[in-house]
This record gives C-alpha cells, sequence and structure tokens, in this order.
C-alpha cells in the first residue's frame, strides 16, 4: 500500500507497480508489446475525446432545485409542478451554439439554456435558448442554417458571405437577426440572461384539457450585456469568462436563480391570436398575452467532474412526463427526433445510464436491453419483450396524452412571405431598444455583413428596410450603399424575387 492507503490500479482492478517507466527489451528499448498496462493506458487515452457536439459544443452546467411557487394544477397534471413549495431536483446547461469547444465564451452567437428535471415520473428536459425566437421555423433548412454558421468547406475559416447569404435567402431570420446583433447577442454571463422555450408546448391537465403555452425563465440576477467593443476583448482576454463566473459564483455561495413566467393559451385563445403560435420566429406580446410568475430555478451544487456530468450531459426536447407534451411547431417536431439521435451517435445507445442523464426520482423500466456499455444488470433474468404474463412492467393507459385533432393534406407546405414576419423586428427596433441601443445594433450589424459581397449587403439591407425604414437606411448608408437600390430590392414582397434581381 502507498502512504496514503490506496494503490494505483489498472481498469481491472491490477495493481500497477510502475507508472513512469514503459516495459523494454534492455535499458534502450524497443518497447514490448507485453507490457499490457502501457497499452491500456495508451488505448483509453486514444479514446478519450468524444465527438463534440455538432451545435452547443462549448457550455457549463450545475446542479440545483425548481421549486413550484403558483398552483398550476388547473393547466397540467404534471406531478412535479402539482403543488406549490414542490422542489425538484434540477440539471442545467448553458452553452454557445455555433463555436467549436475551443471557441470564445464572449462571441456573437445565441446561447443554450436547457434544463433538466429529475421528476418522479422520469426526465423532463426544457430545451430552449437566451432568445424567444429563432431563425428558420422549418426543420428542413436547419442542416443548412447550421452549415452557414459553421466554416466554409474550402477555407475552413468563417465565411460571412456563407451566414448572409442564406439569411438574406430566408426572410424570417430577419427577427432573430435583430436580436442576436444587438448587445443580448453577447450576454455579459450566463447568470446575467434570460431562458426561453422559444418553441410552443402542450400542457394539458387531469381533465385532458389543452393549453398552449411558452417558458419564459427571467434571471433575478438582472440583464448584463457586453457592447461589441467589449465582447470582443473578452474574447482574447478571458476566452472561458462565463464559465468561469458560473462556477465561481456557485462556489462562493452566490446561487443563481430565474423566476418561471409562463404564458398560456386555450386552443380558443391561440385561434383569436394574430400570430402563428407555432412560428418559433414570432413571439406571443406580452400585452397581448400577459406572463403569469409559477416558480423559481436555482442553482447551487457545481459539478464534481466536468466530463461526466457537463459533456456527456444529454437534453432531449422529447423527453416529457404526463401532462406536458409537443405542440406542431414544424421547428419542434424535428428536434424530438434530432436531439435523441445524435445522442446516439455521440454517445451511444444507452446514454441514458450515464449518471447526470439518469432518471433519479423515477428508475427505467423499459424492455430496451443490451447494447454496447450497459452497465446495469440489463434486466436481469426477466423478460425482454412485451407482452409477457410474468408479472413485468406494463403500460398504464391512464398516463395517456389526450387526442390532438390534426387534418390537412399531406404535403410540403410552404410557409407563404408576409408582411409579419418584419413586423416584430421592427417593432423591436422601434418601441422596445433605446437609442443606444439601436446604434449599437447597427455598428455590429454593418462590422459583420461589411465582410459579405456587395450584393449580399444589398440583398440584406432590403430587409432590414421592411422592418423599419430607419433601421434599413442606417444599416445601408453605414455600408455605403445606394439606398435607392435598397428600397427597390424591399418593395418586392418575395424572397425568390429579391434573390434574383440582388444575385
Amino acid at each position: 500500500m502507498t502512504k496514503k492507503g490506496k494503490t494505483l490500479t489498472g481498469a481491472f482492478g491490477r495493481p500497477v507497480a510502475n507508472d513512469l517507466n514503459s516495459e523494454t527489451a534492455g535499458a534502450k528499448g524497443p518497447v514490448l508489446m507485453q507490457d499490457v498496462h502501457l497499452l491500456e493506458k495508451l488505448s483509453h487515452f486514444d479514446r478519450e475525446r468524444i465527438p463534440e457536439r455538432v451545435v452547443h459544443a462549448k457550455g457549463a452546467g450545475a446542479y440545483g432545485y425548481f421549486e413550484v411557487t403558483a398552483d398550476v394544477t388547473p393547466y397540467t397534471r404534471a406531478a412535479f409542478l402539482s403543488k406549490v413549495g414542490k422542489r425538484t431536483e434540477v440539471f442545467a446547461r448553458f452553452s454557445t451554439v455555433g463555436g467549436e469547444k475551443g471557441s470564445a465564451d464572449a462571441e456573437r452567437d445565441p446561447r443554450g439554456f436547457a434544463v433538466k428535471f429529475y421528476t418522479e415520473q422520469g426526465n423532463y428536459d426544457m430545451v430552449g435558448n437566451n432568445t424567444p425566437v429563432f431563425f428558420i421555423r422549418d426543420p428542413l433548412k436547419f442542416p443548412d442554417f447550421i452549415h452557414t454558421q459553421k466554416r466554409n468547406p474550402g477555407t475552413n475559416l468563417k465565411d460571412p458571405d456563407m451566414f448572409w447569404d442564406f439569411l438574406s435567402l430566408t426572410p424570417e431570420s430577419i427577427h432573430q437577426v435583430t436580436i442576436l446583433f444587438s448587445d443580448r447577442g453577447t450576454p455579459a454571463t450566463y447568470r446575467h440572461m434570460n431562458g426561453y422555450s422559444s418553441h410552443t408546448y402542450r400542457w394539458y391537465n387531469a381533465k385532458g384539457e389543452t393549453f398552449w403555452v411558452q417558458y419564459h425563465f427571467k434571471t433575478d440576477q438582472g440583464i448584463r450585456n457586453l457592447t461589441g467593443p467589449e465582447a470582443h476583448a473578452m474574447c482574447g482576454a478571458d476566452p472561458d469568462h462565463a464559465t468561469r463566473d458560473l462556477h465561481a459564483a456557485i462556489a462562493r455561495g452566490e446561487f443563481p436563480s430565474w423566476t418561471l413566467e409562463m404564458q398560456i393559451l386555450t386552443p380558443a385563445q391561440a385561434r383569436d391570436l394574430r400570430w402563428d403560435i407555432f412560428d418559433i420566429t414570432k413571439v406571443w406580446p406580452h400585452g397581448e398575452v400577459p406572463p403569469m410568475t409559477v416558480g423559481k430555478l436555482v442553482l447551487d451544487r457545481n459539478p464534481v467532474n466536468y466530463f461526466a456530468e457537463v459533456e456527456q450531459a444529454a437534453f432531449n426536447p422529447s423527453n416529457f412526463v404526463p401532462g406536458i407534451g409537443p405542440s406542431p411547431d414544424k421547428m419542434l417536431q424535428g428536434r424530438l427526433f434530432s436531439y435523441h439521435d445524435t445522442h446516439l451517435h455521440r454517445l451511444g445507445g444507452n446514454y441514458h445510464l450515464i449518471p447526470v442523464n439518469a432518471p433519479k426520482a423515477a428508475p427505467e423500466a423499459s424492455y430496451q436491453r443490451d447494447g454496447a456499455m450497459r452497465t446495469d444488470n440489463g434486466g436481469g433474468a426477466g423478460p425482454n419483450y412485451w407482452p409477457n404474463s410474468f408479472g413485468a412492467p406494463a403500460p398504464d393507459p391512464a398516463m395517456a396524452e389526450p387526442p390532438l385533432p390534426i387534418e390537412g393534406p399531406a404535403a410540403r407546405h410552404a410557409y407563404e412571405l408576409t408582411d409579419d414576419d418584419f413586423v416584430q423586428a421592427g417593432t423591436l427596433y422601434a418601441t422596445v431598444m433605446t437609442e443606444a441601443d439601436r446604434a449599437s445594433l447597427v455598428a455590429n450589424i454593418v462590422g459583420h455583413l461589411g465582410g459579405a459581397q456587395k450584393r449580399l449587403q444589398l440583398r440584406q439591407a432590403a430587409l432590414f428596410l421592411k422592418a423599419n425604414e430607419d433601421y434599413g437606411t442606417r444599416v445601408a448608408k453605414g455600408l455605403g450603399l445606394d439606398l435607392a437600390q435598397v428600397r427597390k430590392l424591399a418593395a418586392m414582397t418575395q424572397d425568390k424575387r429579391v434573390a434574383a434581381t440582388a444575385s
């Protein structure tokens, strides 16, 4: 035994006599194949890095709890929301979206905001961002969109032409682009930003009544953002500043918290709302759908091991519990498949057994067996099929989600481009932002869009002009564009016509 009372072993418990010198033929070598400790050590090292996430690659996480502060049983039968004062353990992860694992925390980028609730009915994952909307509303566009946010396949460099070519051909992106290039696109820390479900979800109560809802986690620390110059400086001064800040705040007992506000609509109210509630590029204006406060999220415990608990954390929007379900939102429907599928690729077929992902209050009782890295007893000698007559786990019809009426022809339905795609972005610019906010927004856009080809600048400036006259004019002037040409493009309402004229 060593002085500390512990002996170093290999992966299977065999004591290690020497961990500094390889076994060789003579003092000068070569190394012997029989040095099984060396081979084990090197082979494990070769496999220590799992594939990084395609998006949300860099992030930070922490444990905590969610506490219910208002009665929501009229809206949902979810057990973890069943009474005021009830607490549920959670794990939350914050991230940048487009950058690689080595990217800077202060990059201009949306921020992921994901919360895993370890409920008594299984894990429920709320997977959102720090923005209430998104760039696109059809999942068929998602791989293409992400490609444009990554690196040029020829140069392996970030490419403003790729970035703005796609966005200027995707007019519904204008709302998210306006948010991203404001200072909200560079939060000061993860603690000083809000989190949103962005998507609409379905809540249903014990009577089977349906409600459409959106989640808003409002930071109790107050909103703090970095200006463009401040963010640029922070990227060089401390690329990990937000990761460092979250860990340090919890370590010193300053536990960050968020107040959960819900927007809730009956199906009848949703039909009367001007906005398509299943279009993720739109918000529900608070003046039309006032939010109600329902709970508190508090993070009070740091992970012990980053790889085990943060890097391997897998959030999945298809992890629902009775009382909560999906909506017809097309982007959400695509994510219900894609998240689970990417976890299977990145972490393996049994990623649900990794402790951070495993249900804590409702142990798995399924017939999914075997596969790589099965770490439990694999269901023992019990049946691995259903139906069976051996008293093994059985479905419970009482847990069924109430039916949702669906109708219409099966086809590839396109959204029609209308002025609605520009109204909310224009309202955000004109009535929500201060003059300082608008100046910062325009400066940030001009600095980035200025690196793209002129035809792309014209096309994108036309979209800004459609959102708001002053908005588009200031961007056009900042880029030195012919304003008459921008106005001509803005007068066209169809994206294909804009593309053809500006190409």
